[in-house]
């Protein structure tokens, strides 16, 4: 027993509990109604109508809920992935084709999700070029004033020692190997044409 309620009690409670935090069928009649207005403004010669504050309040749930996932929650540039998920759903929002998909919600959630990997990718890049100025950086640990003759010395300090054993980015070598694609089966063709 759970507060009174028989064990199925708890688990039904459990299941009208479990509504999304969007309604995909709410979304996909805001993106239909929307995707009208545009086609309606395009046979106008009007600009296209922005979205709707629904659309963008879905938008922000997904983005927000999507950066608490486990492999995104412990970014300290969270807001600037979340800030990038919506950008680019604002940017490709007029080719969600109701027509194609009945489901607006994982396409957006899509895009966020590689909105967050290309900011990560962004965040480590500039974490490996600051990591290079240190490493290549003279180091002067205090500023003097004239007509300070004291001697100052800094023992036991290391300026490596911030920085991680290994790059935290590695950047991509350009593969110069000719083994990937159709070369190799067009190159055992010539022979086998040639030894016939």
């Amino acid at each position: 027993m759970y507060y009174g309620l028989s064990f199925e009690g708890v688990i039904m409670a459990k299941k009208s509990k479990g509504e999304h935090y969007v309604n995909n069928k709410e979304f996909l009649k805001a993106m239909v109604e929307w995707r009208e207005r545009c086609v309606a403004a395009e046979d106008a010669g009007k600009p296209r109508p922005p979205i709707t504050n629904y659309i963008g309040e879905c938008f922000l749930k997904i983005a927000t809920h999507l950066s608490y996932r486990p492999n995104f929650i412990n970014y300290t540039y969270r807001d600037e992935m979340i800030s990038d998920g919506i950008e680019n759903c604002l940017q490709y929002v007029k080719n969600f084709n109701p027509e194609k998909s009945q489901n607006p919600f994982a396409y957006f959630t899509q895009i966020i999700y590689y909105a967050f990997l290309r900011r990560i990718t962004k965040e480590k890049k500039q974490t490996h070029v600051r990591n290079k100025i240190i490493e290549n950086t003279q180091f002067e640990s205090w500023t003097t004033m004239d007509g300070d003759d004291t001697a100052y010395s800094v023992q036991g300090f290391d300026p490596n020692v911030m920085l991680p054993d290994e790059d935290v980015y590695k950047p991509k070598k350009k593969s110069t190997d000719k083994s990937k694609g159709l070369e190799p089966f067009m190159e055992s063709d010539i022979e086998d044409s040639n030894n016939n």
